[in-house]
């Protein structure tokens, strides 16, 4: 699909940064109109961009202006979409089942304003749809997976309170519909993947189990994919604003790492 054809509307949204500029979008995704948030940087020439995958469902873990400000004030352009079925989209979220091509798409609405290299940065459950977007694309030049899920039957195992809304959305129990969940995991897709890999976790996590970036780091490497992991003991699912803060600026600086390693490679090639 043609840029041109890809965004259905744009307009002004409030920004929390007098530094950064916000834009809603709509735009099509498997023929529905999908909405998102765009931060862009209002100095200088981001030609960098981010596509940021929230994680929650509905209401739930809703993409924050302030995040996305956060990343934008650094030199990036960010993308960050609701997924489909939120915020007035149109369309059903069904946790990381045709709505991962809302985040496959925003690639293409990130790339219509910034015309450099592209990464992923994920919470939570953005974890499965980031990985989804590494498999199904390789323009993506780095993955950051925080607190990510990968396992839907983990998923569904770990969060009792959780269990009724995957019912719903997946169609059953992994028991009932195993094959629902199977193709969700995008751990048998690794193989697809081109982009380097950070897994950021906490392994007191209680929301997402440390076992999720485990089970993804041990499937990377043994397909010798590019993979490093920060695992933090002794935090849980959220971390204290001072350690997120660092953690972000810290994570932003890798993203700027695997592109020089990235374009040093071209340029040896």
């Amino acid at each position: 699909m043609e840029n041109n054809q890809l965004i259905f509307s744009a307009r002004s949204y409030p920004s929390p940064n007098s530094l950064v500029k916000i834009t809603e979008i709509v735009y099509w995704s498997c023929g529905l109109r999908v909405k998102g948030l765009l931060a862009q940087p209002k100095k200088g020439d981001a030609r960098q961009g981010i596509l940021y995958l929230r994680g929650g469902m509905g209401n739930i873990g809703m993409v924050r202006p302030a995040r996305i400000a956060q990343l934008a004030s650094q030199g990036f352009s960010v993308f960050a979409p609701f997924y489909r079925g939120n915020r007035g989209g149109e369309g059903r979220d069904t946790f990381a089942g045709e709505d991962r091509y809302d985040a496959v798409n925003g690639v293409d609405v990130l790339r219509k304003y910034c015309p450099g290299p592209i990464h992923v940065f994920s919470f939570s459950r953005g974890g499965i749809m980031a990985f989804w977007v590494g498999i199904l694309r390789q323009d993506i030049t780095s993955i950051v997976s925080w607190a990510g899920v990968l396992d839907p039957v983990l998923t569904y195992e770990e969060r009792v309170d959780m269990r009724r809304m995957m019912k719903r959305v997946i169609g059953g129990t992994p028991t009932k519909v195993p094959e629902r969940y199977e193709q969700r995991n995008p751990l048998l897709s690794f193989s697809h993947l081109t982009a380097k890999v950070l897994l950021i976790h906490g392994v007191e996590d209680e929301h997402v189990s440390i076992e999720h970036a485990k089970k993804a780091e041990n499937r990377l490497r043994t397909l010798h994919k590019y993979v490093e992991t920060w695992y933090f003991p002794d935090e849980k699912h959220a971390f204290p604003n001072e350690l997120n803060r660092k953690v972000v600026e810290n994570a932003l600086h890798w993203m700027r790492k695997m592109e020089r390693e990235e374009n040093t490679s071209q340029k040896k090639s």
